[in-house]
């Protein structure tokens, strides 16, 4: 079977076709800056003959036009891999959130309305999606479209540890409770070791440009550290994370706009906002080391955080046995992942200094009570594994 993996963003789309159920890789395609007349990139690979396009200043002015130069290459181009776009039987989308559909779903109207529905939720991405979805499925009708949203592998956590002490009714009418993020970085990371061994106590630490950590308990979450919308759990690259709601009506009675107070929170905050200095953490390490003060604490509270969910969901799994960094920082930066394993001495980590720079990985010591990982996420690969098995 052929399945199309579809990633959008809000000016982006990066694709990836597999051939299922071997999990082949095919051909992958990019487009960035989609909005553009003169200065768009267009990307595409054959995987098996490694034909390329590189393509600069590029005129895409929609999501349409990068999806058929995408669809052109796959079938016309030098580097065609099918014979007709009918091959495609399957298109998985990293979907985000759709009201009442919090798992993996074939895309009808209904799980579209829901997605309208949450937009005060998750504005940028799902705006993007429906975008995509609604131009991919009039391009490839009779394929079956699946969301794999990213609150599908949070959504058995149990309820004590998902609902806020809010009125009940603001759950059983609204939906509030805690619905998490990242499930299908989290669940590719529970994917590895299920391949490896049935019985663990995990925590996946996804650590880039946006944050979170996963009790994984013999392949199912048990607890996250995002709440209900993006904004909550660790800071992130530009977000604020973990925050007292009253801190907004305090704003808004001291004179701030609604306006200013969410770019605070979503564009401004995070790494950037503390620091003052980036909202890409190689930088703020670079300035902390140069004697950046606020770059320093900007850090020291992104590795504070980090800790102290992997101390709250140690004790939810009731130990651990294995510690996984992944995605950009967590894959690539030694330094972060020393700072945080050098604070979790106290339930036996123990690091291995010099497979911690190679990135290995394996950079837990030999004395270490707990495995400690790096496993490079592939989102794609879990979403078209999911795309696949949906009945």
């Amino acid at each position: 079977m052929k399945v199309l993996v579809c990633n959008a963003g809000s000016t982006s789309l990066k694709f990836k076709l597999y051939g299922m159920p071997e999990c082949t890789v095919l051909a992958t395609g990019k487009v960035e800056r989609v909005g553009s007349t003169d200065d768009a990139i267009f990307g595409y690979c054959n995987t098996s003959t490694g034909f390329k396009v590189d393509a600069l200043k590029q005129n895409i002015p929609d999501y349409a036009v990068g999806i058929n130069k995408f669809l052109f290459e796959l079938t016309k181009g030098e580097g065609a891999v099918l014979s007709d776009i009918k091959e495609i039987e399957r298109v998985g989308y990293k979907s985000v959130l759709s009201k009442d559909h919090y798992g993996i779903h074939e895309i009808d109207e209904g799980v579209m309305q829901g997605m309208r529905d949450f937009f005060p939720l998750a504005p940028v991405h799902n705006i993007a999606y429906l975008k995509a979805i609604e131009t991919v499925k009039a391009v490839l009708p009779d394929a079956k479209h699946v969301g794999v949203f990213e609150t599908a592998f949070h959504r058995d956590i149990p309820l004590e540890r998902k609902i806020y002490g809010v009125p009940y009714e603001w759950y059983e009418k609204y939906g509030i409770q805690r619905l998490g993020y990242h499930g299908a970085s989290h669940g590719y990371i529970a994917d590895c070791l299920n391949a490896e061994k049935k019985e663990y106590k995990a925590i996946s630490c996804h650590l880039g440009g946006s944050a979170s950590i996963c009790g994984i308990l013999n392949g199912k979450s048990v607890d996250t550290s995002f709440g209900m919308s993006l904004e909550t759990g660790l800071i992130h690259a530009n977000r604020v994370g973990d925050m007292d709601p009253t801190m907004i009506h305090f704003l808004k009675q001291i004179g701030m706009s609604e306006e200013d107070i969410l770019r605070g929170c979503q564009k401004e905050g995070g790494l950037l906002g503390i620091s003052g200095v980036s909202n890409d953490l190689r930088y703020v390490i670079e300035a902390a080391d140069n004697g950046n003060q606020r770059a320093k604490l900007a850090v020291n509270v992104f590795v504070t955080g980090i800790v102290h969910y992997i101390g709250a969901f140690f004790m939810d799994l009731g130990g651990l046995t294995d510690l996984v960094f992944t995605a950009g920082i967590g894959e690539h930066s030694d330094r972060v992942r020393a700072m945080v394993c050098e604070r979790l001495g106290a339930i036996g980590v123990r690091l291995d200094e010099e497979a911690n720079r190679a990135n290995a990985p394996i950079i837990s010591s030999r004395d270490s009570e707990v495995a400690v990982r790096v496993i490079p996420t592939d989102e794609e690969l879990g979403i078209a594994r999911r795309t696949y098995e949906l009945v």
